[in-house]
């Protein structure tokens, strides 16, 4: 069996790993330590949980100097719970290194705090992009010595979108330096980042079947979304965990499925990207010290947490593929103990599932709770075959109206625009819009015309009335009432006034483009009413 001691670890720091509790190293500490300790550049390809920290960990306080006045090792992390987990390991070595000291550089701190603690001889930082780069353009820290460089969560790191800040970091850095990256997985930004800024890289790699199968039992939940929540805290009762984790896909699923277990009696906090750095570490660290059992987290908030103690995973949300699921359920079955892992689905998940079988190369174990059935595919397929045909039906059926079959379309013209209408009213339109000379004309927006025979056009901006004694109506805001004596007429908004002539017709009439020719009294108030011009 391998010791430490094999891989080039001093007796001094094999010490302080016993007196931890750790007395032999993973595959990943096996295959990366040794090269590590030589200067080599290293990708390590390994999934949290496989004891990776330390891979990295050992071989710098092997080489640091705490008399030296400059930081001689930057640890550069996406997310700050994961700065602050690795900051954590550091100081248990630190506690037992006369003068080590180490520092976690994060958003969410005083920054003035920060710069004082800089002034101090610090030897290994351990920093988020986003904060290190407000130090940096502060010149309130100094990496032109720093000696090694670890990318850690690489692939996360980049996938959040921090690859311009750590280029601008890598090019504050001396161009001879020790650089390893270490990632769960490979894309194609971690490949193109490692050829530009590593030189002659080694790589060391831990199967994914290795991490999942060896002490941790999977299951998978058959339920459906509706039935999902009270399936969840049926498992909870049933199972009874220590500590869990329980993995939703977004920040909101998370805050609802917190108060729903919070509503239900369980000890619970939820953890994502909108909280407070306060909160997020006032959570964490209640989580760990098992004063909050059940912690609702993002796949992103939650990414390398190492807490002791993690007895279950539950995955409220079926991850997107294999990778995403390796990296929940490594929070359990952590250091040699033995874990649950179990996937909730229904029956939208059945490809996920699928997916993630063969990327782990293993069947889960399924099981159903009593009262909850999930359909099966061939029976979703069944009844979406079902409502397709019925759909199809009620489209051929025809439509009828008054007897006779007719056809509808969308009037996309005039004042009815956009309701429905029959062919054959569509159709009177068209033959009333082309009347012969003489009759009733329309035009919707031009102007009024006037024709040989000497009848009015209407415009249908305003209705227009023709009474039955041939007087002229107007077109205007308050239709005119006559008379029915014809001797006055009465308009409703101006006075009244004498009809000099009676009922002679005006044998010629005013033309307007914009309205009747005297809309503030009407034909009754005009004193040309009836005289020939």
């Amino acid at each position: 069996m391998t010791e430490f001691i094999d891989l080039g670890v001093s007796p001094a720091i094999n010490m302080i790993l016993k007196q931890i509790g750790i007395s032999s190293p993973t595959p990943i500490q096996e295959k990366s330590i040794p090269d590590i300790l030589a200067g080599r550049d290293v990708i390590a390809k390994a999934q949290t949980g496989t004891g990776k920290t330390l891979a990295f960990l050992l071989p710098i306080l092997e080489k640091v100097d705490p008399a030296a006045s400059h930081i001689q090792s930057l640890i550069v992390t996406p997310t700050r719970e994961l700065a602050l987990q690795i900051t954590a390991e550091l100081k248990k070595f630190a506690n037992e290194i006369e003068g080590l000291q180490v520092l976690a550089v994060y958003g969410g701190q005083d920054v003035e705090q920060q710069m004082k603690k800089l002034t101090r001889n610090i030897s290994v930082v351990v920093a988020t992009p986003g904060r290190l780069l407000d130090h940096l353009r502060r010149g309130t820290i100094d990496l032109s010595q720093t000696q090694t460089l670890v990318l850690d969560e690489a692939d996360q790191m980049l996938h959040i979108g921090f690859l311009p800040e750590v280029e601008e970091i890598m090019g504050q850095l001396p161009e001879e330096r020790q650089t390893l990256l270490f990632s769960a997985t490979m894309p194609e930004q971690v490949h193109q980042l490692a050829k530009r800024y590593m030189t002659k890289p080694l790589t060391a790699a831990v199967k994914a079947e290795q991490v999942t199968v060896e002490k941790i039992r999977q299951l998978v939940i058959e339920t459906t979304d509706r039935a999902k929540q009270s399936s969840l805290i049926n498992m909870i009762k049933e199972e009874q965990p220590y500590l869990a984790i329980i993995f939703c896909r977004t920040k909101r699923r998370v805050s609802v499925l917190n108060d729903a277990l919070k509503a239900a009696g369980f000890n619970s906090e939820e953890l994502h990207g909108d909280l407070s750095q306060a909160k997020r570490e006032r959570v964490m660290k209640n989580f760990r010290d098992a004063k909050l059992q059940y912690l609702v987290a993002t796949d992103v908030a939650a990414r390398g947490l190492d807490v002791e103690g993690v007895t279950h995973v539950f995955n409220y949300d079926v991850p997107e593929d294999a990778e995403s699921y390796i990296h929940r359920i490594g929070r359990t079955g952590r250091a040699g103990e033995n874990g649950l892992a179990v996937t909730f689905i229904a029956t939208k998940d059945l490809q996920l599932l699928s997916d993630i079988e063969k990327g782990i190369s293993m069947k889960i174990e399924r099981r159903t709770i009593e009262g909850v059935k999930m359909f099966q595919p061939d029976e979703v397929r069944q009844k979406r075959k079902r409502y397709e045909d019925s759909s199809d039906e009620d489209t051929r059926r025809p439509r009828s109206g008054g007897g006779r079959k007719h056809r509808e379309r969308i009037d996309t013209r005039g004042p009815n625009r956009g309701s429905h209408r029959s062919v054959n009213q569509a159709d009177n339109r068209e033959v009333e819009r082309e009347k012969p000379r003489g009759g009733r004309m329309e035009n919707s927006r031009g102007p009024k015309r006037e024709d040989s025979r000497g009848s009015r056009s209407e415009n249908s901006r305003g209705p227009k009335r023709e009474d039955s004694r041939g007087s002229r109506s107007e077109n205007g805001r308050e239709p005119r009432r006559e008379n029915p004596r014809g001797g006055r007429s009465e308009d409703s908004r101006g006075p009244k006034h004498d009809n000099l002539r009676g009922n002679q017709r005006d044998t010629r009439r005013s033309t307007s483009t914009q309205g009747p020719s005297n809309l503030r009294g009407g034909s009754g108030s005009s004193p040309n009413r009836g005289r020939n011009r």
